[in-house]
């Protein structure tokens, strides 16, 4: 068994913060606050779940499985879209499409046939795999979905001349979907690729930690970073085609009461 990280162990944790605060005081940039209240967040949130989750993972109901994951999904959806500020009303569910489309069917794949799990439902492997591919399309999507739709605005008078001269939707936007693709994909990729040399990744540390195989920690790690890929591009698309549904009108023109402020198109 690992040893237990005390609650004074945790409190010398969080005077590390101390450092970025100097930094941001010295260089005169103004995110203490906001920083402090995103790590207060996060520590509320992390406690709240770990009570939640340890009456989970007693009951390993697959219907309350099932629900915490959906949950999981629909505060992605939520955090998506408000971190892209869009309207909320219009692309909330489109997004949520796409989160579930990219991330629910492939964790059922994995579930089924990469970890070959007896039910596919169990609390611990649902959860925490979900979680990871969750956390990772969220970021993809935030930058993928944002990219697109900043870069077709700044190219606004180019996409409406490919429009004129013919092309349908689709082929005119092609070359933004690219775009948004590419910028979330770098992130990931270059990840991948320093793997193993560079850094060892949270689930493969833990597993190491909790005093698992080597080999078999680095088995889970190829797995869960294929599915995290594959899900990465998965949401990115789906989150790109299904908005694009609600973005534009008929004659293929963006609407802009979808943008709660005009993206950046600096």
């Amino acid at each position: 068994m690992p040893d237990e990280i005390s609650y004074t162990g945790l409190f010398f944790g969080f005077l590390l913060l101390i450092i970025p605060l100097l930094i941001m005081r010295y260089v005169r940039l103004n995110m203490g606050k906001e920083s402090l209240t995103a790590i207060l967040r996060m520590t509320i949130q992390l406690f709240l779940a770990g009570l939640f989750l340890t009456f989970v993972f007693d009951m390993n109901n697959p219907v309350l499985n099932l629900l915490w994951f959906f949950l999981m999904v629909s505060f992605a959806a939520f955090e998506s879209v408000q971190r892209q500020e869009m309207d909320l009303k219009s692309l909330y569910l489109p997004t949520l499409g796409a989160f579930l489309g990219g991330t629910f069917l492939i964790l059922m794949y994995v579930n089924a046939f990469v970890i070959d799990l007896a039910n596919v439902f169990e609390a611990p492997y649902l959860i925490p795999i979900g979680g990871i591919l969750l956390g990772n399309s969220l970021g993809g999507t935030i930058i993928g979905v944002g990219n697109f739709y900043s870069s077709l605005k700044r190219n606004e008078n180019r996409y409406v001349s490919r429009l004129s001269f013919g092309a349908g939707m689709n082929e005119a936007l092609m070359p933004y979907v690219r775009k948004g693709l590419r910028s979330s994909l770098k992130p990931a990729v270059g990840d991948i690729s320093t793997i193993g040399i560079v850094h060892l990744p949270g689930m493969m540390s833990g597993q190491l930690i909790a005093g698992a195989s080597p080999f078999l920690a680095i088995k889970y790690q190829i797995a869960v970073m294929v599915s995290v890929y594959v899900s990465t591009v998965t949401c990115v698309t789906l989150a790109i085609f299904l908005t694009s549904r609600i973005c534009f009108d008929e004659y293929g023109m963006l609407k802009d009461h979808v943008f709660r402020n005009t993206p950046d198109v600096a």
